[in-house]
């Protein structure tokens, strides 16, 4: 009799929990891992009132454990600068899907439905990286009001620089900017967002008070245009923002960040070197050569953004000390529409707070966020003490977000 008792009272508690979980649905995991529920028999031995205190402390050790998660990162907070001007550059040719159906068998509906992307504008060697790089730059230089002398530092990211040593130095020399440093940053799609984040720390420990970032790329030229898969994705161009310093943390625009990378993963995105081997000598061998068109796992590409991006961002967020709901505007790399749907999801942003112009600029890779947000700003969309959400992501693989408070 002692055991159909206990048999009718473990029933009980785990009707009652059963009928919790239809208010509560956050806690079956929770419940579904409780040793406690799991037999139709209290064990011999142990009271329910124990039972009950078990759940208790299972309950209590996991929202301790999400607590501890939810604590921002030391160092990743806001820096002392804000974003003041943007501009972007593209190329006059733009290569419309229907074109794409002249070079690859492919249809305008397929690349559409698929990635979001309608066009895309490309290099035809009357201009370069670098004079795209320029003319952002110089754009963004007029939009903030900074004169070309007062910039301290300008970095400009790129994968596919027009001179392997780099085309930062020259991109300041042409626009002007004499009293800066420049340094080219080669992080593929995230290379914008690793860009600003390293352009705030000089900023923020008083290093330097103006900086110029660019992205700018050309991966038209590192496409195979028979494959299908990765030749309608990418287009050329170029953006540029300049950042200034700020007195406090209360007038900052850069909330907070953070950023990663994970090299097991560079197969399912690359664009290799390959060498040829000559002998120059006598039994001397140099491989030179040149690169292999971009290779892409898409699939992987696809599980990895979607799995990481959303993350990155909360962690931002966390650091930044803003909540999702708080965000203004979502900007992402403009890889696929796809990721950007859920991405937002995930973060329970909606779509009408998602920028994207990947319907007519493709995939700019290190160009596509100060591209989009030029064009926001220019546009009207995005206002001054707007919030906006950034991450990039792409090759290496390497991934990254920030938080900017527009102007």
């Amino acid at each position: 009799m002692a055991m159909k008792g206990a048999a009718v009272r473990a029933a009980s508690v785990l009707l009652l929990a059963q009928v919790a979980l239809a208010f509560t649905p956050s806690l079956l995991p929770t419940l579904r891992a409780a040793p406690a529920l799991r037999p139709a028999v209290a064990p011999r031995g142990q009271t329910l009132p124990k039972l009950h205190t078990s759940l208790q402390a299972t309950v209590s050790d996991k929202e301790t454990a999400a607590e501890t998660k939810k604590q921002p990162a030391p160092g990743r907070g806001v820096l002392k600068c804000k974003p003041i001007g943007v501009s972007f550059a593209a190329p006059e040719v733009r290569l419309s899907n229907e074109g794409m159906e002249k070079v690859v068998d492919t249809t305008s509906e397929w690349i559409r439905t698929r990635t979001g992307i309608e066009a895309r504008h490309v290099l035809d060697g009357t201009e370069d990286v670098r004079s795209l790089a320029v003319r952002a730059a110089e754009g963004a230089l007029e939009s903030s009001g900074i004169k070309a002398e007062d910039i301290d530092m300008v970095i400009v990211a790129t994968s596919s620089p027009e001179d392997l040593f780099g085309d930062a130095p020259s991109v300041a020399a042409a626009i002007g900017a004499k009293n800066a440093f420049a340094m080219d940053l080669t992080a593929a799609c995230s290379g914008f967002l690793f860009s600003t984040v390293t352009a705030g720390q000089f900023l923020n420990n008083g290093a330097a008070k103006n900086a110029l970032v660019v992205g700018a790329d050309a991966l038209s030229r590192w496409v195979n245009w028979e494959d299908r898969n990765t030749c309608v994705l990418f287009g050329d161009g170029a953006g540029a923002m300049v950042l200034t310093a700020t007195e406090t943390e209360e007038e900052a625009g850069l909330l907070g960040f953070e950023m990663h990378s994970d090299g097991n993963g560079y197969c399912n995105l690359k664009l290799p070197f390959t060498p040829e081997v000559d002998e120059i000598g006598e039994g001397v061998k140099v491989a030179q050569g040149t690169y292999s068109p971009i290779s892409m796992v898409g699939k992987e590409v696809y599980k990895f953004a979607t799995r990481d991006v959303p993350r990155v961002l909360e962690e931002a967020l966390v650091n930044a000390g803003v909540d999702a709901s708080e965000v203004d505007h979502l900007l992402l790399h403009q890889a696929n529409i796809r990721i950007m749907e859920v991405v937002a999801d995930r973060l329970g942003i909606p779509m009408e707070k998602v920028l994207h112009n990947l319907e007519e600029y493709g995939n700019t890779s290190a160009a596509s966020i100060p591209i989009c947000l030029a064009e926001a700003v220019a546009s009207g969309k995005v206002k001054k003490g707007d919030v906006i959400a950034c991450a990039g992501f792409g090759a290496g693989l390497s991934w990254g977000a920030c938080i900017l408070r527009w102007g």
